[in-house]
């Protein structure tokens, strides 16, 4: 299997915005309650990489003037669409060149999106855009490994293997063993405190069909060539049908990164 390039990747979603914007999942609401504690009333909230509102409209309701910052076009588009609001700016564009000015933003947030950016611009970019106390929050939706998938994730790999698309990387971890990786990197600067690491349980269950589309809205399956995509999605859902019942539960567990800039 050819690697491609993260860059490519992380612009592939602008290829799926209607499925993206249909399939994808919210948030926990006890998320944002603990988020919008560490913050001011009515925050100033930098958002990266929003996608097409699946966190945005959160921000919104508690309060939050947002100005998101969205390299896809089609996607920026899409959320304009979707939350059309006064506090709701949008840029196009990327969060690690584009200039926000500095010491105007009460949060830097960014929900299953903040792997895309450098691991560099991750720490020093929001170092530079907070105000005095204001705070970097990384959403990250991890898959976990679980009984409540029925064995089905163990049971499919066959089907990717036979396409060229069989899991590669460590084994997903247990539940309590969730460690984010901006965790460590904001624990070993001195330029942030208090870090904490707050984990959601967040179950999502789809139908063979909805599991098909969530698995279109993949950067993974966009890079494929559409000859190679559809038998392998063909596969999947009559697997799903099939052998599961036309049901998957896919154990995820939501973690909350927050860390004060000094």
């Amino acid at each position: 299997m050819t690697k491609t390039p993260a860059s490519e990747r992380r612009r592939s979603f602008d290829g799926a915005v209607e499925i993206y914007h249909e399939i994808r999942p919210g948030y926990p609401a006890p998320m944002f309650a603990d988020l919008f504690r560490l913050l001011p009333a009515r925050p100033a909230i930098l958002e990266v990489g929003p996608g097409t509102g699946q966190a945005t409209r959160d921000l919104l309701g508690r309060g939050a003037t947002v100005h998101a910052v969205e390299i896809g076009p089609a996607m920026a588009a899409k959320l304009c669409e979707a939350l059309p609001s006064p506090a709701l700016t949008v840029t196009v564009g990327d969060f690690e060149q584009i200039d926000v000015g500095e010491d105007r933003f009460d949060a830097v947030f960014s929900a299953t999106a903040y792997h895309w950016i450098s691991q560099k611009a991750q720490v020093d970019k929001p170092a530079s855009i907070l105000r005095p106390g204001g705070v970097l929050a990384v959403v990250d939706l991890n898959q976990v490994t679980s009984l409540d998938d029925k064995g089905f994730f163990a049971a499919v790999q066959p089907v990717f293997v036979r396409h060229g698309q069989g899991h590669v990387g460590p084994q997903a971890p247990e539940r309590n063993a969730v460690d984010p990786p901006i965790r460590r990197a904001l624990s070993d600067d001195p330029r942030f405190t208090d870090v904490k690491v707050r984990a959601y349980d967040w179950n999502q269950t789809y139908t063979a069909a909805e599991y098909r589309k969530l698995m279109l809205s993949n950067s993974t399956m966009q890079m494929m060539t559409a000859s190679a995509r559809q038998p392998l999605l063909d596969d999947i859902e009559d697997f799903v049908r099939q052998q599961f019942d036309d049901q998957v539960t896919r154990p995820l567990v939501v973690t909350l990164t927050t860390a004060t800039v000094m």
